[in-house]
């Protein structure tokens, strides 16, 4: 294969995989015990805010979306958000959210845990969706 013709294919297949990656939609989902709106749930995130109705909020990241997520929800990347969850911890003693490792972990601890709010990849039965990104 000629050097121009490689390039022109990996260039389209870049825009295929942009689109694709694009394409894929996420939910922040909850326990039944939170109602938060897009920015509440960003702010939950970020330990701004840390109840809602009288319940302690529990927000768990997702290490298969995590990027994604803070791209599109957060407007943030990896390491400003921890950088950011350090200075809470010394500051005022916060802790990070936890970080779960699939879709399917993200879903047994919300169902498990009142006050619970994270985010999966794809869809999901059986918990209250807050909103897609």
């Amino acid at each position: 294969m000629h050097t121009q013709n490689r390039i022109r294919w990996c260039s389209a297949l870049a825009s295929l995989l942009s689109l694709v990656a694009g394409a894929q939609a996420g939910e922040v989902v909850a326990h039944p015990s939170v109602t938060l709106t897009a920015d509440e749930v960003k702010e939950a995130f970020l330990g701004d805010k840390q109840l809602t109705g009288g319940v302690k909020l529990m927000p768990v990241d997702n290490a298969a979306g995590q990027a994604d997520f803070m791209a599109k929800v957060l407007q943030t990347d990896a390491g400003k958000y921890a950088a950011r969850w350090t200075k809470r911890a010394f500051r005022e003693g916060m802790t990070a959210p936890p970080v779960k490792g699939s879709d399917a972990e993200v879903l047994a601890y919300i169902k498990g845990t009142p006050g619970a709010v994270g985010y999966i990849a794809g869809t999901s039965s059986g918990t209250k969706v807050l909103m897609k990104f």
